[in-house]
This record gives structure tokens, sequence and C-alpha cells, in this order.
């Protein structure tokens, strides 16, 4: 049996290499291979962090008689979810036709061509609780097939038909919503959360970071969100020795976290709670936010400067692999312990989350430091995962790249990230490259009805079997392709003045905007931007002397700590000779900002239209009231 997971780039893949289970990665390979055995596919998707695949994975697929009736029967094909997010996302639709429980690991048997025609998740080894054996599973999947088999083979057809359908009508354009519309969605939210302990449902709980992103740009929000942050910093679910928050809680008042440590999580917290703070002050948001930046830079930071993927739930204590023991125990005795290993594997979308949260919370809160790490984050990305035509590569781990391809979600995260880089350090190349991710995607769709589209299209295999998601605007635990690429767009907007960008970005969100309204908790993002795009947006520039005076004013200070607290859709922060080169490369809105009497100055202007320059916060306010 060839073992063709073990020079695998993910982590995931390669922890199933000595599986007795004849894996196949993703590719045309194994499909090619169950049509000349004439044989059904399996395709088992997961992530190196997560519990339940882990749990999987010793039960089943580490068993050999269960292994031998795979390698019997099916190709098995195993995926990381978070190498393939399009494979993923095309499975997860085609399980939503047989399960209400989606989530991981995530087990889908499909015709040869790729078409499923059943689903679950989780199988455990022997029958529990109603809940069928996985061996049970594989029993009734084989005599469904061998018996059945054109009743099965119409039926997946039908399905991937209603999927298309369904996919069509999800996306179909409408008006985007004003003020009061996405009041009464805020409202909506309102009405989920838990009295008692806080968030929203019931059990399990989640952090919801795009839904706290939504009710932190709404006024109307503000408080929910803030007391969900709060009661979130103050459950179990945040790490108390390091400041990280974990995956999920597993019960209602958080406790029982399933204990993986993610970085799309951690990136998109850390920007909430320095927002948090700046709407409110509150000394709770900034220690949870200084929480969060010491997980982020001192346990997922990789020696490249970039971000790895996630912490593990598991660590090897006594030589057995147990589940957050590591994390329950004092900090001195976690000291004397394995810390639960790291999947290092570089993501580009994920690292654009990270980027973008480090400048903006650093240039919020005053941390330097963490708007260098940014910069050394944006530095590694670019350099390791742009292609010299500026397309991009998904994954990396060391010097080794994934072959999977990128996908909008790279594009979009590392464009957004790249821009609040460019905001908070007066970055007028990291402005450019964002630019021209935002460009490459705008020339890939076309006239399509989306106006965003990954260069070079999408993953093959998914293109070549039908099963593509040709937009994907799902965001539960963080910012779709599609939001993501239209925020940076919007951005670039505010920046430029050029309409282009400003028409993706409300076609982009047009698409969505139905959806969103029905179902806010599952579209934070896109609403958050859907807020931005309702009113005329205010942008605020300060510009600072190349050369700051040894005596400078206490005003000065002021009106920088008055800009950190400023609520403008755009805040940046540039000197001179900084803004001077960001209006040279066609970022129109530094244009002719210059210091007034050699003092930091600042230009608060709306739609481009900007008030008298100010240089104490006294005129700053006085500019935004007049």
């Amino acid at each position: 049996m060839a073992n063709r997971l073990a020079d695998a780039i993910s982590p995931y893949l390669r922890a199933h290499a000595d599986n007795p289970v004849d894996w196949f990665p993703w590719g045309a390979e194994a499909f090619a291979e169950a049509r000349r055995r004439d044989a059904p596919v399996m395709v088992s998707i997961g992530y190196a962090t997560c519990h339940w695949c882990h749990v999987m994975a010793r039960e089943s697929f580490d068993d050999p008689v269960t292994a031998q009736e795979l390698n019997d029967r099916f190709v098995a094909i195993k995926v990381d979810r978070e190498e393939h997010p399009d494979v993923d996302a095309a499975y997860l639709s085609a399980a939503s036709a047989f399960t209400g429980n989606l989530g991981w690991p995530l087990t889908v048997f499909a015709t040869p061509d790729g078409k499923a025609f059943f689903a679950g998740t989780y199988f455990p080894p022997q029958p529990v609780a109603g809940r069928a054996s996985f061996r049970q599973v594989l029993d009734a999947v084989w005599d469904a097939w061998s018996v059945r088999r054109t009743e099965v083979e119409s039926d997946a057809g039908k399905v991937q038909q209603a999927l298309a359908a369904a996919a069509q009508a999800a996306t179909a354009v409408s008006d985007l919503p004003g003020d009061a519309q996405l009041d009464a969605a805020v409202a909506q939210l309102s009405e989920a959360e838990d009295p008692e302990f806080g968030g929203f449902g019931s059990a399990p709980k989640f952090p919801v970071a795009p839904i706290l992103d939504f009710l932190l740009s709404r006024p109307a929000g503000h408080e929910l969100a803030a007391r969900t942050l709060r009661r979130m910093a103050e459950s179990p679910l945040r790490d108390a020795v390091d400041g990280g928050f974990f995956r999920y809680a597993t019960r209602r008042d958080w406790s029982e976290p399933h204990y993986e440590r993610m970085l799309y999580d951690n990136a998109q917290l850390l920007d909430a709670y320095a927002r948090a703070w700046q709407q409110t002050g509150e000394e709770w948001a900034e220690r949870t936010a200084d929480g969060i930046a010491s997980f982020l830079l001192g346990v997922l930071r990789q020696p490249s400067g970039g971000f790895a993927s996630a912490q593990d739930s598991e660590s090897t204590i006594d030589g057995a692999r147990v589940e957050g023991t590591y994390y329950t125990v004092t900090a001195a005795e976690r000291a004397q312990l394995d810390p639960p290993p790291i999947d290092a594997k570089v993501l580009t979308g994920w690292n654009g989350f990270a980027i973008g949260a480090l400048a903006q919370a650093g240039r919020i809160l005053n941390r330097p430091a963490w708007i260098t790490a940014s910069r050394q984050a944006a530095d590694a990305v670019l350099s390791r995962h742009r292609r010299d035509d500026g397309t991009l590569l998904r994954a990396s781990l060391g010097d080794r790249s994934s072959e999977a391809g990128a996908t909008l979600e790279d594009y979009g995260g590392l464009a957004a990230g790249l821009l609040e880089l460019a905001l908070a350090a007066g970055d007028p190349s990291a402005a450019a490259s964002a630019r021209d991710l935002v460009d490459l995607c705008l020339d890939a769709a076309g006239e399509g009805t989306c106006p965003f589209e990954t260069p070079g299209g999408g993953d093959p295999v998914l293109e070549a079997t039908g099963l593509a998601v040709r937009v994907d605007p799902s965001e539960g635990a963080y910012p779709s392709g599609l939001s993501s690429m239209a925020q940076a767009a919007h951005t670039l907007y505010l920046l430029t003045g050029e309409r282009r960008y400003e028409r993706a970005a409300r076609e982009g969100m047009r698409l969505v905007a139905a959806q969103a309204l029905q179902v806010p908790s599952a579209f934070g993002t896109s609403l958050a931007l859907m807020s931005g795009l309702a009113g005329e947006a205010e942008q605020l520039v300060v510009v600072l002397p190349d050369a700051a005076p040894d005596d400078e004013p206490a005003t000065a200070s002021a009106l920088l700590a008055a800009a950190r607290r400023h609520s403008a859709a755009l805040v940046a922060l540039a000197t001179e000779s900084e803004a001077a080169a960001f209006a040279a490369d066609g970022f129109e809105l530094f244009d002719g900002r210059t210091t007034r009497d050699g003092l930091p100055t600042a230009y608060l202007c709306r739609e481009f239209v900007c008030r008298l320059p100010a240089t104490t916060p006294q005129e700053l306010s006085a500019a935004r009231g007049t």
C-alpha cells in the first residue's frame, strides 16, 4: 500500500500517513482511481487541531479491520479543510442535504465523479444512542452502491442540481439595506443573546467574531458587543495564563471548551477588543487585547514572521494524548509540560487577518511593536506566497509550498490586512500591494455576476466535476472571500476616490444582502461593510512631521490620542514624506496633506471633502461637529 500522505505539506495529512487506510490526497488521481475501480469515494475532511478528528482517527482509521473494509470497497481521500477551503465549502454544502449537524470531521460518500450521495460528521466505532457506528455506515453505503446503484447516482445528481439552484438563488442581487434595516438586524441578534451568561444561543458557544464586527459598527450594537466581549473575557473560553481564546465552549456558561486555538479567532478578537476599548475606554478590553497579542506573538508567530494556523487541543502527558489538561493547570505546572503542538502551516488569508488586526489594534492602543510585527508578517507572506506574476499561493510550511491553489479568501484577507498595515504604519507600498491583489480579482471576474474572481479560476478537480461553489458567502467563523475582498475594495475607494472600487464593493454585497438580513448571525462581516456603505464615510488623515521636535507641545500628543480613539471609517497616520509618497502613487486622500506649523495635523474628511486642518484635539472635535 502506497503511503501518499507522508510527504504532505499539511500536518493533518501527515498525521494520517501511517493509518492502515490507503489514503489519497485531494486531487485528480483519487477520482481516476475510483473510476478505474468503479468504486465509491469517501472524502474525509478535517484539520490538524480538531479534537473529534483525532478521536475518529484513533477509533476508526487506526483500526486495521475498519481500514481493510475501506480499502476493499472505497477510494478514501483525506482533505485538510484549511489547505482546501473551497473543497470543504463544496462538500459542506452537499452534506447539508443529508444532515443538519455539520462540522468536522466531515465524512462524505460520493460517486467516482465526486457527487455526494450520503454524508455525516463524526461516527463512533460502536453504535451509541441511536447513532450508527462507522462500520455500519460503511456497510449501508456499500449496500446502497452495490444494490441500488441507479437510484444512488440519480439522487446524487438531484442533490447536485438542487445545490446549484440554491446557490444561484442565494446570491440573487438585491438592494443594500439602510440604517433601519441594519438596526433591525442588531435587534434580531439582541433577541438571541443569552441573558444569563452572555453570548448567543445556548450551547455550543463560539466567539462569533464576525457578529461582533457588525455590532461594533452600529451605535445600536455597541452595548451588546461590549457586554458579549466582557463576558467572554471573564469566561473559561479565554486561557487565563497567556490570553488566547479557545475555539468554542461545549456548555452554555462557556465552560468545558474544546481547546484548539485558531489564528483566525484570535486575530479577529484582537481587533474586536481594541475597538471595544476605543468605544468604552474600559481597562478589561485593553487587558484582553494585550493577552491575545501575547498569544499571537509568543505562541503562533513563526521564525519567518508569519503566523501558524492553530495550536492543538491535545498534548502528550505521561506518554498519552489528552485534551485540555495543559490548559487547566497553573502557570507553574504548565511550565513543566510540553505544550500542545502547533499547526505551523502559514495560510495566506488567515495571515492577512492577523496582519490587519495587529496593525489596527497597534494603532488604537498605541502598541508600536504590534505594528512592527504586522509589517514583518506582511513581508514574510508577500515574499513567500506571492508569485512573480502577482498571484498568490495558499499555504506553505517552512521552505515548502502547498500545491493547493489560493482562494478568494486569500486575496481578500491579505488585501484587507495590508491596507490596515498601510494606514497604521504610513506604508504606501503595502497599500499598493493590496491594490494589485484587488485589481487581479476584478480583472479575473470580467463581466461576471460577482465582481471578484480568483485569478486562474478555482480548484481544477472541483471545476471538472461541477462541484465548485461560484460565490461562497458563508462567514460563520471568519470573513468570506467575498466580504474580505469587498471590504478591501471599499477601503481602496476611500483612499483613491476611484469609483470602480466602490461599485465592486456594493455589487459584491448586493449578492448577499437579502440573506444577511434574514440570518444576521451568519453574515457579520458583510453586514459591517453594508453599515459602512449605508452613509457617507468619514476619513481621518493625521500627518506627522518627518522629524518630531524635541519640545513637541502636549497638544500634539493629545491630538494623536484623540485620533486613535476616533471612530472614522478610515484613520490613517503618515509622516509628510509618506503622505507625499501615497499621493504620488495614486492614493488621492493624501494629496496636499502636510503639517501646519510643524505640528501633527489632522484632516477630517467626508467623501474626500475635508474640514480645515486641526492641530489640537479641540479643533478636531470642532471639525467633526461642523
